[in-house]
């Protein structure tokens, strides 16, 4: 049994471990790619986020909107409005640091 709850606790160790390695890379990859429209704080704030239209990411209201599949599907393919381009797609990136980056954009609600 001791041997178990010793495992468990290593696993679970590890696991936090490369939980916090994901949002690290996830931080990284959001500030080299994302922050220079939507800032560092997620507001958009920017001379090119007020450009874009980049939206509020730290207002709740623009959080609750935005649906985790929508998200990932303009990092992925980017966004058009109206026939434009107003946010290119995230090149040579995969699946998973994309959701890592929806993750990320979660954490600037307040």
């Amino acid at each position: 049994m001791k041997k178990l709850l010793t495992l468990t606790a290593v696993l679970l160790a590890g696991m936090v471990c490369i939980a916090h390695a994901d949002a690290a890379k996830a931080k990284a990859l959001y500030t080299k790619e994302c922050a220079k429209c939507h800032g560092p704080d997620g507001k958009g704030d920017t001379k090119m986020g007020k450009k874009a239209g980049a939206k509020d990411y730290s207002n709740p209201k623009v959080q609750a909107e935005l649906k985790d599949d929508k998200a990932f599907k303009a990092i992925k393919e980017g966004l058009k409005e109206d026939g434009k381009t107003v946010m290119k797609p995230l090149e040579g990136v995969s699946d998973d640091e994309i959701k890592a980056l929806v993750k990320h954009m979660r954490t600037f609600k307040k």
